[in-house]
């Protein structure tokens, strides 16, 4: 018995060596997903934070945007953007109350549900979920305007009536009443507020009130910010006992709800059986079925062929952390992601003369090219005694021909040759295209690389060769940047090697995202990466990043530059107000003309993104903003489970070697074993 059983042993050995030989393969995905309809895509680092009050950046918008439903939203496909209903039954009655006042009045969805969360224990012992009413609408903003939360967009809802001082009404009786700062915030809210311009007449009915004109708060109800938020998850995710924080949790009641999240390496949105499009396709609402209108190129490129679907078509969303773009790139020609980015290391292999490779096309990959009106720039901290403003009128002077020299000094067409291949347009002021105010043939003088004209500028900022005065060695700033990637240190060094040729040495300090947004709002930087895409389509959403009261040192806003100038404040205020045409526009070129000079930023480049897909994805369409428009992308299961197996055949010969040489080896072993006990 011992015999057989020790040959049944080793039989059943090679046996499993032959099973895994023939079974073999490298999809990271288990076999049940294999005709899901899930998106496979990847995230670079994790957000700052998910509480849609918060929540000011691409990265936490991928999310938060997904999670949260809006009163107001964008068609997915008509260029220019259109505003559509969301969560309002359609779109607001506008009333001029006169003196520039206007009341904007929204009707809701009936049968709105949050997603199910626990907290909601907290209303009934048994609740999963409840109603949305306008009440919830009315805590969102009265949280925006709470100085507490540090919304970074108080300033424009500000502009409805009482907004204001409610948070400081608030602030005041939390310094003078202990007892009252310990109440859970929506009883602080109640017994403080209501504020005055956010009435709610009925469950159904939300009332804005707005001040002064401010034509631009349709845009604000087509953002996360004024999402539906519910006083319980605020009162129950509080970090204690084991619950996590809100901004880590986030109960919204969007098309998807997020069901795992992991910042280091994962996070997952699946779709939510309480969203209004799920329970009542029969509203056929303008933001729950796919779109029957568009433009032409929708029509050419398949993109209406879905028209009139319920939304959303995919089950499932699986983001993993890919820090380097050619391991994420990899995944993507292994059809282990769905779409991707182009890594500069293979754009010449992917694209040729604008278009696919016929490699690329022969794989049925696809390209969606689109300008995006987003900026990146380099910013200057203009709290910073040696770049910023100055103290006193020649230090002011001294730093603003500084900041013009180093302006000169960078090379706007040759980063995007070296980094980014040529896609995009050098900027040339902070409105990108597609944007009203830009002008294709405005030249910005300090943003034509002149190395002769920076050094002259240099010197007479008191730094003749690049040194320093008062240390007698080359004046020291420091490059604050949040990539931190092989890559991001390559394209730092370009920054500062085009410095060094004015003799300056500028120290590279990359750190987390989240350290650097910590660096920012301490003001603990002097030089800085970044970018800024449009919230909405209006020069206002670019030009704010540098008007005084947006100033982040003062009231953690974005204006990360801290920029401040009276003449640029007022131009502003009169700007924001005003209808598009030739008296708005002369405003928006005296704005730019100030920048010009001050150089609180070096503008880069307007990006143009270059997106790739498989043939099995469909319904892809850059809007331009920082909003995911997942529930309109559809996924032919069948064909990309099909292709992944043929992409992916797993080289087995050397496995078929190490059993040959395993049969070879052991089958006289047992021979042996087994004449021995005859």
């Amino acid at each position: 018995m011992r015999s057989a059983s020790f040959a049944r042993l080793v039989l059943g050995g090679l046996a499993g060596l032959a099973a895994l030989v023939m079974g073999c393969g490298n999809d990271p995905y288990p076999p049940s997903d294999a005709t899901a309809r899930v998106l496979y895509g990847s995230f670079v680092d994790a957000p700052k934070s998910l509480d849609p009050a918060v929540a000011y950046s691409q990265r936490e918008h991928a999310i938060t945007g997904a999670v949260y439903d809006t009163l107001l939203e964008y068609h997915f496909l008509k260029r220019p953007l259109e505003l559509i209903p969301g969560l309002a039954a359609a779109l607001p009655e506008v009333t001029d109350l006169g003196g520039g006042r206007s009341r904007w009045r929204f009707e809701l969805r009936p049968d709105l549900l949050f997603h199910d969360d626990p907290c909601f224990t907290l209303s009934a012992p048994e609740a999963r979920t409840r109603r949305i009413t306008s009440a919830d609408f009315a805590f969102s903003l009265a949280r925006i305007a709470d100085p507490k939360v540090g919304s970074p967009v108080i300033e424009p809802f500000s502009n409805i009536e009482d907004f204001q001082a409610f948070g400081e009404r608030l602030a005041a009786r939390r310094a003078s009443d202990p007892e009252f700062a310990a109440l859970p915030v929506h009883a602080q809210y109640r017994l403080v507020g209501p504020i005055a311009g956010v009435a709610t007449p009925a469950d159904s009915i939300l009332e804005i009130t707005l001040a002064r004109p401010y034509p631009q708060i349709k845009y604000w109800f087509a953002m996360e910010f004024s999402a539906p938020v519910p006083w319980e998850a605020i009162a129950y995710y509080d970090g204690e006992q084991g619950r996590p924080r809100f901004d880590d949790h986030p109960v919204g009641s969007g098309p998807f709800q997020l069901t795992r999240y992991d910042k280091r390496a994962i996070f997952v949105l699946e779709k939510s059986a309480n969203w209004y499009g799920v329970r009542h396709p029969e509203w056929r609402a303008p933001g729950a079925v796919y779109p029957s209108e568009g433009e032409e190129r929708d029509r050419a490129a398949g993109r209406l062929e879905s028209a009139g679907r319920p939304l959303p078509m995919i089950e499932r969303i699986e983001m993993r952390r890919e820090k380097e773009d050619i391991p994420r790139f990899n995944k993507f020609m292994q059809g282990y992601y769905d779409n991707s980015g182009i890594a500069a290391e293979n754009f010449d292999t992917v694209i040729r003369e604008g278009a696919l490779s016929p490699e690329m096309e022969a794989l049925g990959i696809a390209l969606d090219k689109e300008v995006s009106p987003t900026i990146f720039f380099l910013g200057f901290n203009m709290d910073d005694p040696v770049v910023g403003r100055g103290r006193d009128a020649a230090a002011r002077k001294r730093n603003r021909l500084l900041r013009q020299a180093m302006s000169l000094a960078i090379d706007g067409e040759e980063f995007l040759r070296i980094f980014l291949n040529g896609r995009g347009v050098p900027a040339q002021s902070p409105i990108p295209p597609n944007i009203y105010g830009y002008d294709p043939d405005y030249r910005n003088p300090f943003r034509t690389p002149d190395l002769e004209r920076a050094r002259v500028l240099r010197a007479a900022a008191g730094y003749r060769g690049g040194v320093d005065p008062a240390t007698g060695e080359a004046l020291r700033l420091t490059f604050d940047s949040y990539n931190t990637t092989t890559a991001g240190l390559i394209q730092h060094q370009y920054y500062t090697n085009a410095w060094k040729k004015l003799g300056l040495d500028v120290r590279i300090e990359a750190v987390t995202y989240n350290q650097f947004q910590d660096k920012l709002r301490n003001g603990a930087h002097q030089v800085f990466e970044f970018g800024w895409g449009a919230d909405y389509p209006d020069p206002e959403n670019f030009l704010f990043l540098f008007w005084s009261a947006m100033r982040n040192s003062a009231s953690g806003g974005p204006n990360y530059a801290n920029f401040a100038d009276d003449r640029f404040d007022a131009l502003f205020l009169e700007m924001k107000v005003m209808e598009n045409g030739p008296a708005r526009m002369a405003k928006i070129r005296e704005m730019i003309a100030i920048l010009e000079d001050e150089r609180p930023w070096i503008e880069l480049m307007v990006r143009e993104d270059y997106l790739l897909r498989h043939g099995w994805l469909a319904n892809v369409k850059p809007s331009g903003l920082s909003i995911p428009t997942y529930q309109y992308l559809d996924i032919d299961v069948e064909r990309r489970a099909e292709l992944r197996v043929a992409w992916n055949e797993p080289i087995v010969w050397p496995l078929y070697v190490l059993s040959a040489g395993a049969v070879l080896v052991v089958i006289p072993g047992v021979l042996t074993y087994l004449k021995e006990r005859q």
